[in-house]
């Protein structure tokens, strides 16, 4: 019977390093289904749990409306009125916003899982995290989102020129929740996306995968679904997770081992053999006879 290889030093027994486990270790893939799932319908549930609360959620608009005003960010009508140009551009905005957002992120879990299986585990862990707490928000804070605020001007670009993935009243939608629209998890993931590809690639070009988040934060943006502060408040989530959650590589020291002993303190007759240093004796004080 053959005895296992010593692990690597810095290794853990396992053969996983503190980073994460080793490059090309897999988790379960039934699990990763379950779990996956799982967490899609807890939240796809908890947001229509959420419904019912349309007087609070439009109060909170016109906060944020003000609030955005005071703050002088740019209005989101400039967005909007750039891809109200062409029809074609504002039906491709309506379709990358209703196609793109649930695609993208699984497309991006499935490759990690099978190319980057540490990278995966960090990034479900932060997705989960920053899901859980955006949920908590859509509960907490429910916001009716500018297409349906009066005050903005602004117009329903889906309802309008379609396709459109919201029912046509809002407090009667049974399939989504149209007040959950702070923070904004199409950009919170997009920008996990991107942040993740960057960081399991080594690409010269990774840093084009940003381009994802920013043509989310124009479409979500332009196609009046959601207000910049949702976009800031879902990317100060997921800075808070990304805090939380180790990311892969980034071990911490392995404990200082002994020290190798030399071949001449391994061998006793070559420890034997071996000139000992000579101690010089003491020299008298001076005036002190011998």
């Amino acid at each position: 019977m053959q005895s296992a290889a010593p692990a690597a030093p810095g290794t853990p027994p396992g053969g996983e390093t503190s980073g994460g486990p080793a490059r090309g270790v897999r988790p379960p893939l039934l699990r990763e289904l379950l779990l996956v799932t799982s967490l899609f319908l807890v939240y796809k549930l908890g947001r229509l749990f959420a419904n019912g609360h349309e007087a609070r959620a439009f109060r909170n608009a016109d906060r944020v409306w003000d609030a955005e005003r005071a703050l002088r960010l740019p209005g989101e009508g400039a967005v909007q009125a750039l891809l109200l140009h062409g029809e074609p551009l504002v039906k491709a905005a309506n379709t990358y916003y209703a196609l793109v957002h649930f695609p993208a992120t699984l497309a991006f879990l499935v490759w990690l899982y099978w190319r980057r299986p540490a990278h995966y585990l960090w990034s479900r862990r932060v997705l989960a995290l920053l899901t859980a707490a955006a949920l908590a928000l859509h509960l907490t804070v429910p916001l009716a989102p500018p297409r349906l605020l009066a005050a903005t001007g602004l117009v329903d670009t889906a309802r309008v020129y379609g396709p459109s993935v919201y029912g046509a009243a809002p407090e009667a939608d049974s399939m989504a929740n149209q007040f959950a629209a702070m923070p904004s998890l199409h950009f919170g993931w997009a920008l996990m996306v991107a942040i993740g590809l960057i960081a399991a690639t080594r690409s010269p070009w990774r840093l084009l995968w940003l381009a994802h988040p920013a043509l989310t934060l124009l479409v979500i943006v332009g196609t009046a679904n959601h207000y910049w502060l949702d976009a800031l408040a879902a990317t100060a989530l997921l800075g808070a997770a990304l805090t939380l959650v180790r990311a892969p590589g980034r071990r911490t020291a392995p404990p200082p081992g002994p020290q190798a002993e030399s071949p001449v303190e391994r061998d006793p007759a070559a420890r034997a053999a071996a000139p000992r240093a000579q101690v010089p004796s003491p020299r008298p004080a001076a005036g002190v006879l011998r």
